[in-house]
């Protein structure tokens, strides 16, 4: 756990923005937001980098407009990573307790042995995520630690990366000079600031649906039980509006996020919007019933492939709370009603939450992934003395600098 005090930073390096967040640690653990950044570029493409150097620059300027309204000093940062290279699944552990009694290094090695199932050697853990142990076959137990046994067991899930996108993150914040914490998974953050206790206990599935992908977790019994990222995202529809009415990309984002819906039902038919020329400056009016109606096909589509991955997963029938939409793409009007008319079960819009300070900023779902990785940071961040900070603080910028210099 984070010390009183301490910042804890997210970026959130997305399809069509970076994000950093920066969050104070207070008394009790709570989290106050103390300064954001934001900077739109596209610098990944389906959850890798493509562009290094321009990812490089959105990161100095996210955090350098974050620091510019707190005036502290970012030096380490959680970032997030997701994409169609994330893999993930299932396994069990077991061991022997050696002294009778379950201690810390039983648990440690019990999880050990579970995710020690051979991976490819170009692939990376991300998160070992114990589901539940078991001792001597007594199943459903959270927290082993001291109770008496012979045998420990571990149902875990593990989470996985394609090394090379996870090295050129860990590359452009090093070349914006700044240390990498730890990499997150994106929907497991974004679950962190928008899912309640009860959702994860009754079973929720939540869809982070960004620029370039769906990012799906899901909650079974408190736990997660499966992960997947779809190759499918919001700029899939900016590109039909783009090609349906004849106008520039930019243009069409800024049409869909203004005038667009996921239902075309609740438009007017007589109601008309500018819709800019390509090539030319002077607009057209055009129906905004036609726009909704490119938006909601593309929606339709997206859901469906959701739905299907959710069935794959055998949790469709267990999801007692539904479903949680977040990401950008949820904004749209009317994406509830129509993913629940497609999933037939409870779907609602996750706003990030559990945090204080500037929430006026970020109670938006496109922030759920950057104010998530403040939650997890703080929950996950080793405890340091005093004395260690500062050595460690100042060993890592004498570090940095001197690398500058060279």
């Amino acid at each position: 756990m984070a010390q009183e005090g301490e910042i804890i930073v997210g970026l959130d390096i997305g399809t069509t923005k970076i994000v950093c967040i920066l969050g104070e640690v207070k008394a009790g653990g709570e989290i106050e937001v103390i300064g954001m950044g934001n900077y739109p570029t596209k610098v990944l493409s389906r959850g890798s980098v493509v562009d290094i150097d321009a990812a490089v620059k959105g990161i100095r300027e996210a955090v350098g407009e974050a620091e510019h309204m707190t005036g502290a000093r970012i030096h380490t940062v959680y970032a997030g990573i997701a994409g169609p290279h994330i893999s993930s699944f299932n396994s069990h552990g077991v061991v022997a307790v050696k002294g009778k009694e379950i201690t810390a290094a039983d648990m440690e090695e019990v999880v050990d042995q579970a995710k020690s199932v051979a991976t490819q050697s170009e692939r990376e853990v991300l998160h070992t995520l114990v589901q539940e142990y078991f001792v001597d076959g007594e199943k459903g137990i959270k927290v082993p630690l001291g109770m008496s046994g012979v045998r420990l067991e571990a149902n875990v899930h593990v989470v996985t990366s394609a090394k090379t996108a996870a090295i050129n993150i860990e590359r452009c914040t090093e070349r914006a000079g700044l240390a990498l914490q730890q990499l997150v998974l994106g929907p497991l953050a974004s679950s962190m600031s928008v899912l309640t206790d009860d959702e994860r206990q009754l079973g929720v599935a939540l869809v982070d649906i960004g620029g370039g992908t769906s990012d799906i977790i899901i909650f079974y019994r408190g736990s997660v039980v499966h992960t997947q990222i779809l190759p499918i995202g919001g700029d899939l529809i900016t590109h039909d509006i783009a090609v349906g009415m004849r106008t520039p990309t930019l243009e069409a984002e800024r049409i869909k996020h203004r005038h667009g819906a996921a239902l075309s039902s609740m438009v007017e038919t007589n109601e008309d919007i500018e819709v800019p020329k390509i090539g030319s400056n002077d607009p057209r009016m055009m129906s905004r019933r036609v726009l909704c109606d490119i938006i909601e096909a593309r929606v339709e589509e997206i859901f469906t492939a959701i739905e299907e991955e959710i069935i794959r997963s055998g949790y469709k029938e267990k999801l007692g709370a539904g479903i949680v939409v977040t990401g950008g793409t949820s904004n749209l009007e009317g994406i509830s009603e129509l993913a629940e008319s497609i999933m037939r079960m409870p779907v609602r819009c996750g706003k990030p939450y559990g945090v204080t300070g500037l929430t006026d900023l970020i109670h938006d779902p496109r922030y759920a992934t950057a104010v998530g990785m403040l939650l997890y940071g703080a929950r996950h961040k080793p405890r340091i003395s005093e004395s260690e900070r500062s050595f460690t603080g100042w060993l890592t910028h004498g570090i940095k600098k001197l690398f500058r210099e060279l």
